[in-house]
Parts: C-alpha cells; sequence; structure tokens
C-alpha cells in the first residue's frame, strides 16, 4: 500500500481533535466527586498508591511520579505483582487510587476484596461508572470518552490522554490546596536546573579565606595589582582593620583609569577603589548573584556580613560550574 502523506496529515488532526473533545468532556463530569477526592488526598496519612494495567498502567505510574513531585507522597504498586505480595506495601493508611478505562481488568478486579478489608479507602478513574472498579470504590472520577483515535477502536489513546489530563488536575488542586511552591518543587528536584536555581546559595559556591582577593585602604597600586594578579578574579576587595568592606578595585576599573591617562604611581587603594561596591549575603540565592551581576554588568560581587564584614566573592565562574547558569 503506497504511503499517502495527506492522509497521515489527515490522521494526525483528527487525533488531536478526539482526543482534545476527550479532555474537554471531562469537564462536565467534574464537580463535588473531585472536590472529595482531593480532601480524601488531603486528609490522608500515608500514601496515594496508583494502580492500574497495560497502558493504564504506565499512565498510573506518570501520575504517581506527578503526585510525588508536588507534595503528595505517591508511588505505584502493579496489580498483577499486588496479587504475589506486593500487597504488602499497602497499609490501612494508604489511599489506591485505581486506574481502568473499563474497570473490568482482571489483575485489578482480583484484589479489591482484599483491598476493602484491609480498609485502605479506594478512588476508581474509569470509563465505566458500572464496573466492577467503581463499585468497589468509595469515589469515582469519570474519565470515559465518547470514541478512541484509533481508527480501528482498539488501541487505548483517548481514553489515556483523559486519564492523564484527571491524574494532573488532582495533582494540581492537591499542589494548590497545600500551598506548595516552587522552593518545594525544587527540594524534590535538587538534580535539574530548577533545584539548582532554588536551592543552592551564595554560601554553596563563594571563594573564602585566602582565595579572596583583598588589601587594606593604604596598600600602595602595586600590591593592588599584585593581589588581583595572584587571585585571579579580576577584582579585589578593600577592607578596614575590623575586616569591612569598603570599596573594590577591577581590571575595568584599572582599564577606564589607563585609558584617561591617570598616573598611578604612588596610588594607594583606597583613592583608586569604587566605594560601596555592590555585595550579597551568603545565605541568598546563588541566582541572585547572577542576575545582580548581569544586572550591573559585573563578574564578581563581595559577600558580607550582616555587618558589612567580607565573607567571601563569588565570581561567574563559581557559577557557571556550579551550573547555576
Amino acid at each position: 500500500m503506497p504511503f499517502d502523506a495527506q492522509q497521515a496529515i489527515r490522521r494526525a488532526h483528527e487525533t488531536f481533535d478526539i482526543e482534545a473533545d476527550a479532555v474537554r468532556g471531562l469537564k462536565a463530569r467534574t464537580g463535588e466527586s473531585f472536590a472529595q477526592a482531593v480532601q480524601m488526598v488531603l486528609a490522608l496519612r500515608g500514601r496515594v498508591v496508583v494502580m492500574g494495567m497495560g497502558k493504564s498502567g504506565h499512565v498510573g505510574r506518570k501520575i504517581a511520579a506527578t503526585l510525588a513531585s508536588t507534595g503528595t507522597p505517591a508511588m505505584f504498586v502493579h496489580p498483577a505483582e499486588a496479587g504475589h505480595g506486593d500487597l504488602g506495601m499497602i497499609t490501612a493508611a494508604d489511599l489506591v487510587l485505581g486506574v481502568s478505562n473499563s474497570g473490568e481488568v482482571a489483575e485489578l478486579t482480583a484484589i479489591l476484596p482484599v483491598l476493602k478489608r484491609l480498609g485502605a479507602p479506594l478512588i476508581a478513574m474509569t470509563g465505566g461508572p458500572q464496573s466492577a472498579l467503581a463499585r468497589y470504590a468509595d469515589l469515582v472520577l469519570d474519565t470515559g470518552v465518547e470514541r478512541e483515535a484509533c481508527p480501528l477502536a482498539l488501541a487505548p489513546t483517548a481514553s489515556t490522554t483523559a486519564q492523564i489530563a484527571m491524574g494532573d488536575a488532582l495533582a494540581m488542586a492537591l499542589l494548590e490546596a497545600r500551598g506548595f511552591k516552587a522552593e518545594d518543587f525544587a527540594r524534590s528536584h535538587p538534580g535539574g536546573a530548577l533545584g539548582r536555581k532554588l536551592l543552592t546559595l551564595v554560601g554553596d559556591v563563594m571563594r573564602t579565606g585566602a582565595q579572596v582577593p583583598r588589601v587594606g585602604p593604604d596598600a600602595p597600586f602595586g600590591e593592588l595589582m599584585r593581589e588581583i594578579g595572584a587571585k585571579g578574579l579580576g577584582a579585589c576587595a578593600i577592607t578596614n582593620a575590623q575586616g569591612q568592606v569598603l570599596g573594590i578595585f577591577t581590571d575595568g576599573d584599572l582599564r577606564r583609569l589607563i585609558e584617561r591617562g591617570a598616573e598611578l604611581r604612588g596610588t594607594h587603594a583606597r583613592e583608586l577603589m569604587h566605594a560601596s561596591p555592590r555585595t550579597i549575603g551568603a545565605d541568598a540565592l546563588a541566582a541572585d548573584a547572577a542576575k545582580r551581576m548581569e544586572q550591573h554588568g559585573i563578574t564578581s560581587v563581595l559577600v558580607v556580613d550582616s555587618a558589612g564584614v567580607l565573607q567571601g566573592i563569588v565570581h561567574v565562574g563559581d557559577l557557571m560550574r556550579a551550573k547555576v547558569i
């Protein structure tokens, strides 16, 4: 059979329409029972245990992962494995979310009586409101669809899209009800870009001790330049005897002085420094240090405590190595 490019495109467009209609159709059937489901989960002492077979099982794993990453402890348990020992993972403090379009899948219905005796509440996410799963459930979330996108009406397509959408809706409603914030999300994603931006503090990446270029206000120009060269950051802090920051001198300051033809021999740090430099606290987010550098066109920020005492320095290279930027 020769390939028909236009027919392939028509099939794609029809699939989009059918699946979009399936998701829109959920709105009319999402009401009080959905709110009750959210309340049930919020009241949990244990976890949400998601179960499903086949394509619904794959959807169930995604739902469990989304719940867990947005503040609701959750895990996936395979129904077939549950019947061979994994039911021991579930306690009466947990809530079971059963996902099945038909609500009659044998592996899941076989363990429903056991779950009932266990005392764990059961929410059914199903397109079969009169199914065995629905009858055993304490609450039903109707994810039924008028038709699948599959032209053979065999492969789960629109039905699994509806399940994913309902799972996402449940997770987002719970997220909002818990007051879950971006910082909370970052804590469960420490390896991602968001986690690094929201969890990495200036104190985690700053240079301290002998790595910090610093001189006193009476340091001659030559000493100031040697300190900048030795530390390799293109900048040097000028501090008083108590360690408080008085100013900063950078490669950029040197270039501008040379361009103006300034006589630098015999000068001292206090005459050359830029007073009141940009500073930041060690407990600030490293991402804020990056933002400050970008706003002011600088490559280093001095780190000070509440009394203005120099604690360290953070360079743009440090932020890049920590993958904050």
